[in-house]
């Protein structure tokens, strides 16, 4: 059976060596090696801000105002309005135009 090859990057950083030796005193307390430890920790902090970036995240109090404001029905301002007039005048007609229009 053959192995796949995984592609492989490299991240190189020069640091001071008060940094390299505080790092490794780190990796020494986990077992890690120093490589093993960066890594570890760089993709955990990685993985934190993506999912403070990506996820939104609402207090109680501000989840209950957004699903009273969704559930709240709000009347059509003047454009929807318009379109809507529109749209059913079309489907009356049997005209009903599939193109995009810019002037909405």
């Amino acid at each position: 059976m053959q192995q796949k090859s995984i592609e492989r990057g490299r991240i190189t950083a020069r640091v001071s060596l008060s940094i390299q030796e505080k790092i490794q005193e780190a990796a020494d307390l986990t077992g890690a090696t120093l490589n093993q430890f960066l890594v570890q920790s760089a993709l955990e902090r990685a993985e934190q801000l993506i999912e403070r970036e990506t996820i939104i995240s609402l207090t109680h109090k501000d989840a209950a105002m957004l699903f009273d404001m969704l559930q709240k029905q709000s009347p059509p301002n003047s454009i929807l309005a318009k379109a809507s007039e529109r749209y059913k005048n079309e489907v009356k007609s049997g005209s009903l135009n599939t193109t995009v229009r810019s002037d909405i």
